[in-house]
C-alpha cells in the first residue's frame, strides 16, 4: 500500500508546483490598472498626504507607471539648489501635481491652487526656519503663481516669470 501511494503523492506535487509557477507567470506578477476613482485619489495621496522624503522615494519606485506621469525637468531654467537649498524636489512633485492633473482632467483655477499652495509648503518645508530660503521659495511660488496656469512646467514659469519681471529675474540673479 505504500508503495501505491507514493507515485499519487508525486504526481499531486508535481501538480501544485506546476500550478505555482503557471500562477506565477501568468497570475499573481501582472499588476491591475486602476480605475480612474482609484487613480484620482492615489495622485492627491502621494501629492497632498505623503511627506517629501515619502513622496522622493515613492517617485524612485514609480508605482503606476504608464498610468501616472513621473516625469520631470525638476528647476532646470533655475537653479534646483539656490544656495544649498535643494527645492528640485518640490519641483518634482510641483510636476507631478501638474502632468497628472492635466492628464486626469482635473486641472483647473481651484486645483492649480492647491498644487501650488503645496510647492510653496515643501519648499518651505526644505528652509525649515531660514528667512532667507523662504525669500528664494518665494519667489519660485510667485513664478508658478503668474505663469503656471500657462501650460508650461514649474521651470518654464520660472523662466518666464524672470524674463517678465525685473523684480524676480533680481532675485534669481542673487540666487545663483
Amino acid at each position: 500500500m505504500t508503495g501505491s501511494l507514493a507515485p499519487a503523492r508525486m504526481g499531486r506535487a508535481a501538480l501544485i508546483v506546476i500550478t505555482a509557477v503557471l500562477g506565477l507567470v501568468f497570475g499573481s506578477g501582472v499588476a491591475q490598472a486602476l480605475t480612474p476613482a482609484e487613480l484620482r485619489a492615489v495622485t492627491d495621496d502621494y501629492l497632498f498626504s505623503k511627506s517629501m522624503s515619502q513622496f522622493t522615494s515613492i517617485r524612485a519606485q514609480r508605482p503606476y507607471n504608464g498610468e501616472l506621469d513621473w516625469s520631470s525637468d525638476g528647476c532646470s531654467f533655475s537653479p534646483d539648489e539656490p544656495f544649498g537649498w535643494e527645492f528640485v524636489r518640490a519641483c518634482d512633485r510641483h510636476d507631478f501635481g501638474y502632468r497628472n492633473y492635466k492628464r486626469q482632467g482635473r486641472f483647473n483655477e481651484t486645483t492649480r491652487l492647491s498644487i501650488d499652495n503645496r510647492f510653496r509648503s515643501d519648499m518651505y518645508g526644505i528652509c525649515g526656519s531660514n528667512w532667507f530660503c523662504k525669500r528664494a521659495a518665494d519667489t519660485y511660488y510667485y513664478a508658478v503663481r503668474q505663469f503656471g496656469g500657462s501650460g508650461f512646467t514649474t521651470a518654464h514659469s520660472v523662466e518666464l516669470a524672470k524674463k517678465h519681471d525685473p523684480q524676480v529675474a533680481r532675485q534669481f540673479a542673487a540666487l545663483r
